[in-house]
């Protein structure tokens, strides 16, 4: 059990921690753009914005993952499984952070549009230093959350052959035939990595809400 213990961390090291890190910023980017385009788009922009929601949202993630892998081929399409993972797993967490990025900046007062057009700001201006602040505070709790189902999501990328933490359990169950210990190896190490992100999520909660209470006590 404890010889395999650094192969598994080897791979969240090299693998999962990477894909979850670099699918979530993507994603988030992604997301962001995504809410933007639903609220203050053009009928058609905003139209291919609720179209890529409503797609991502409706299917599911390994399959749209065996799309990406193993589907794109037959157009010439060729990705290697890292990449694939990661531009599948940027979709999925796109569709869903735009959610909660939209639904924090629609919960912003009609107000503080007004208040920052008042002091000289343009859209951009606003948005920027007083609806995105208000709005973060918002959706940090449900945006966490997503991350940290992410971490436990990357498993699914072993289905197409990305060596992260539970494929490499999988490859050495193969030759050691004791599935029970390995496999709860690997659920030990996620829970580690789930334990750790929701301390850092409880920690960044408070001090968003310290921040609140103080922008309400200078009002």
């Amino acid at each position: 059990m404890i010889d395999s213990l650094p192969t598994l961390l080897w791979a969240g090291v090299k693998f999962t921690i990477p894909l979850t890190l670099l699918s979530f910023v993507l994603g988030l980017s992604l997301g962001l753009v995504t809410a933007v385009a639903r609220l203050f788009g053009p009928w058609p922009v905003s139209a291919i914005a609720r179209f890529y929601v409503w797609i991502i949202r409706g299917t599911p993630l390994l399959v749209q993952l065996f799309v990406i892998f193993y589907g794109l081929p037959s157009v010439g399409i060729l990705l290697d499984a890292f990449t694939a993972a990661l531009i599948g797993f940027t979709l999925n967490v796109g569709a869903y952070t735009s959610e909660i990025i939209r639904a924090a900046i629609s919960s912003v007062p009609k107000g503080q549009w007004e208040a920052a057009y008042s002091t000289g700001m343009n859209w951009r201006q606003a948005m920027r230093r007083t609806i995105l602040p208000q709005a973060s505070r918002v959706s940090v709790p449900p945006l966490s959350n997503t991350f940290i189902s992410l971490v436990k999501d990357t498993s699914l990328a072993a289905a197409i052959t990305v060596p992260e933490l539970f494929q490499s359990a999988q490859r050495i169950v193969a030759t050691t035939y004791e599935p029970l210990i390995l496999y709860i190896e690997a659920a030990i190490i996620y829970l580690a990595l789930s334990s750790i992100l929701s301390h850092l999520q409880s920690r960044l909660e408070f001090r968003f809400a310290r921040y609140g209470g103080m922008l309400e006590a200078n009002r």
